[in-house]
């Protein structure tokens, strides 16, 4: 619990620097302009995923094996394999990306202008493999502060250097134009520029565990057995690649986001009013771009801070289903999950109530990209919770043996994600996207849940989930009761977000409180 402590609050942080940069970002591109963003990063992020997701969960599970049974020379030829084997990966996916960038802009999205951003991002898939391998070799030996660290400075690198590039060519459009005369859209310059800030802090993040080698202890002694190369990566091989597969089903969601967002608006038009001012043929972009910009930034800020749950669970649960103590078990699942649901529910709930305020306080300047995603943004809260939950999950099922498992439960989940989009999407516009990302993490969390209480044997108690739920009902009608009081003498929106989250909150924590019982829950995961 120690180590997810300090990951979320590292990934809390590093979330918040990604605000930093996102939200100015998105106010200085506009809803066009992150389309071209956003669609750099649906060909980046499963190319990414594959090549990078599953390695840190390899290089820790093997890392912890080798140094709970005193293998520590084992241990140092993981991390020196790991980082030959996936370097090697890095780069193809780094390639298989540029090469691509192109004709992926011009024949499959139809947005030639997008090809340098995604050009641009190409360089982070070989550093966030460098990254990821030292992030599981430290996670391994259970210490976290590496990982925490090197989140933050990529969280730093990618603030100050992404705003500083966008916001330069975007002043500057003339300088930009004779200098690049290919260039036939000043927007997609300014995201190329701000994907490069991305790609820069992956960059940073690899230099900071380049710097950490110069001062590492390497620890001697112990057993002396050492595993062949072969072995070693097979082994990873075995453990990241469904993972890494999972990863990329997850990310299609995205993919799918963009093709049938843009191409539904192209065929059917928008079932709902649009700002004036949108030309037709931007309309599509223009939607699909405040979508994945301002809604989907906002959804995912919370899964991305309990994601670092997974990562603390995965060796508690490793380490009790080895030793046999099902006691253990049943009380790292227990405090992961409720842990995840603790912070999802009333998140949920206030995102939800107050969701008018929230995007207007954080993008003042985008008042008709923000109209579209309100209720966008409503609609997608229920599948936040299931989200944040399935997380722990995804890693608590690797540790028990099914590593193959979400695969199968994403590309089902995947598979609704779809039909969803293109049913819903003709008739509600982006909330039907919206509608079937909640539907598609549901079933996913349902799924989930029900293979790894098979494949563990753990008894759950749930009814702490009721109450946490129900405690969230109530912060989230607290919180609405006093923004509409607020609401009525017209407010300024970080009046009602400051009050009325600190009415919602202070129910929620006196109910978790009562309903729930500190000591009760403390005797719980204490045994």
């Amino acid at each position: 619990m120690k180590g997810s402590i300090i990951l979320m609050l590292s990934a809390a942080a590093a979330k918040l620097l990604g605000a930093v940069f996102k939200i100015p970002l998105t106010n200085i591109l506009g809803g066009v302009g992150m389309s071209y963003f956003s669609c750099a990063y649906s060909l980046f992020m499963p190319v990414y995923a594959l090549a990078v997701t599953g390695l840190s969960s390899a290089a820790a599970k093997m890392t912890a094996e080798s140094t709970a049974l005193g293998m520590y020379r084992n241990a140092a030829k993981v991390r020196k394999t790991a980082l030959g084997l996936f370097s090697a990966v890095g780069l193809c996916g780094s390639l298989l990306i540029f090469l691509l960038a192109k004709p992926f802009s011009t024949y499959i999205i139809g947005m030639p202008e997008a090809s340098a951003a995604v050009a641009m991002i190409a360089p982070a898939v070989f550093f966030g493999c460098i990254t990821a391998v030292e992030r599981g070799c430290y996670e391994g030996m259970s210490n976290m502060y590496p990982t925490a660290f090197s989140q933050l400075v990529e969280g730093i690198v990618k603030a100050g250097a992404g705003l500083l590039l966008c916001g330069f060519v975007a002043s500057h459009p003339r300088t930009v134009l004779r200098l690049f005369p290919f260039v036939t859209d000043i927007r997609a310059a300014a995201a190329a520029a701000g994907i490069l800030g991305v790609t820069l802090s992956t960059a940073g993040a690899a230099l900071f565990f380049g710097v950490m080698a110069l001062f590492r202890n390497r620890v001697r002694g112990g057993e002396e057995h050492v595993m062949s190369g072969r072995a070693i990566i097979r082994e990873l091989t075995a453990t990241a690649l469904p993972v890494g597969i999972s990863s990329v089903v997850t990310n299609l969601t995205a993919l799918t986001d963009m093709w049938t967002v843009i191409g539904c608006i192209s065929h059917f038009g928008y079932p709902s009013a649009v700002p004036e001012g949108i030309a037709a043929d931007e309309l599509p972009h223009f939607i699909y771009g405040s979508f994945a910009g301002i809604a989907l930034t906002v959804f995912n800020l919370v899964p991305s801070v309990t994601n670092m749950l997974g990562k603390g669970a995965l060796t508690c649960i490793a380490s009790a289903r080895g030793s046999g103590d099902i006691q253990a078990l049943e009380q790292g699942t227990l405090q992961a999950l409720l842990s995840a649901a603790f912070i999802a529910v009333p998140a949920a709930a206030g995102l939800g109530v107050l969701s008018p305020e929230v995007l207007g306080f954080l993008y003042p300047r985008q008042s008709d990209e923000t109209a579209v995603c309100v209720n966008a943004l409503r609609h997608l809260m229920a599948g936040m919770v299931c989200l944040c939950v399935s997380f722990p999950l995804f890693s608590m099922l690797q540790a028990v043996g099914k590593a193959s498992a979400p695969l199968k439960i994403m590309l089902a989940g995947t598979g609704i994600k779809l039909a969803g989009n293109l049913l819903l999407i003709p008739v509600m516009g982006v909330d039907g996207a919206a509608l079937s990302t909640t539907l598609c993490y549901g079933l996913i969390l349902a799924a989930s849940l029900r293979v790894y209480i098979r494949a563990s044997g753990v008894r759950l108690e749930f009814a702490p989930f009721g109450k946490v739920i129900y405690a969230g009902a109530m912060c989230g009608g607290a919180a609405f009761l006093a923004a509409e009081a607020l609401r009525r003498r017209s407010a300024p929106y970080a009046v009602i977000l400051g009050v009325s989250a600190a009415v919602g909150g202070a129910v929620y924590i006196i109910l978790v409180l009562a309903l729930i019982g500190g000591k009760k829950i403390s005797s719980k995961h204490n045994g």
